[in-house]
C-alpha cells in the first residue's frame, strides 16, 4: 500500500478518530517500544470512562519498561502454542480461525484496494489490522477518504460484531496489566463509534 500524493482535507474530529484507531492498532500489533511508551505517557484524558482509561494508560506507560510489556504482550497474544486471547474476528464469531468473517473481510479489502503488507503474516481479521484499516479509511491514507456510509458499513460488518467483546476480554484477562486500560479505551471507543454510526444512519 502506498501513500497518495494528494492531501485531502479531513475534519479535525475525524482525524482524532483515525488517530485513536491507529494508536490502538499500534499497541495491539506489537509490544510498544520505549518511544511509544514515552508518547503514551504524555497523553491526558478527561473525566469520561474513555478519558479515565487514557489517563490510567498514561500512568502505566510512565512506570512500565519495554521488556515488561513485551512479556505481557507475549503471554496475552502469542504464548506457547497460543496466547490467552485470540484477537481474530473469525475466532470470536465462529470459534475457529480463517473462517467466513475473514473471507468477507478480504472481499471488502479487495473492493477498497487494500491488501496485506508483504511482511505481515497474521490473518487480516486480527484486531490490530482492523483498527489500522479504519484509521486509514477515515483519512484516506490509501486513496480518497471513505464516506461516513462506507465507514459505517465496514465497521458494522467487520468490527462491531466482536471488537467490544474482545476489548472487554482484554480488560479482564489474567495476564493483562498494561493492557487493562488498553481494553477500557478500546471498549469505550467501540461503543462511541457504534452509537455515532447508529445515529448517522437515522
Amino acid at each position: 500500500m502506498t501513500e497518495t500524493a494528494q492531501t485531502v482535507r479531513v475534519a479535525e474530529e475525524d482525524r482524532l478518530r483515525a488517530d485513536l484507531y491507529n494508536f490502538l492498532g499500534l499497541l495491539l500489533s506489537n509490544p510498544p517500544d520505549r518511544m511509544l511508551l514515552d508518547q503514551t505517557a504524555g497523553l491526558q484524558g478527561d473525566d469520561s470512562e474513555l478519558g479515565q482509561g487514557i489517563t490510567t494508560l498514561s500512568k502505566l506507560a510512565r512506570l512500565t519498561k519495554p521488556a515488561t510489556v513485551q512479556s505481557e504482550f507475549n503471554r496475552l497474544f502469542i504464548g506457547l502454542g497460543r496466547g490467552e486471547l485470540l484477537p481474530y474476528a473469525s475466532y470470536y464469531l465462529t470459534g475457529f480461525l480463517n473462517e467466513k468473517p475473514l473471507a468477507a473481510l478480504r472481499q471488502d479489502m479487495t473492493a477498497r484496494g487494500l491488501s496485506r503488507a508483504d511482511n505481515v503474516f497474521e490473518p487480516e481479521d486480527n484486531i490490530a489490522s482492523l483498527m489500522e484499516m479504519m484509521g486509514a479509511m477515515i483519512v484516506g491514507r490509501f486513496g480518497t477518504p471513505a464516506t461516513l456510509g462506507q465507514q459505517r458499513d465496514f465497521f458494522n460488518r467487520h468490527i462491531a460484531p466482536w471488537a467490544g467483546h474482545f476489548f472487554a476480554d482484554l480488560e479482564g484477562a489474567k495476564n493483562s496489566v498494561f493492557y487493562v486500560p488498553v481494553g477500557t479505551v478500546g471498549r469505550c471507543f467501540m461503543a462511541i463509534e457504534s452509537e455515532a454510526f447508529r445515529m448517522s444512519a437515522g
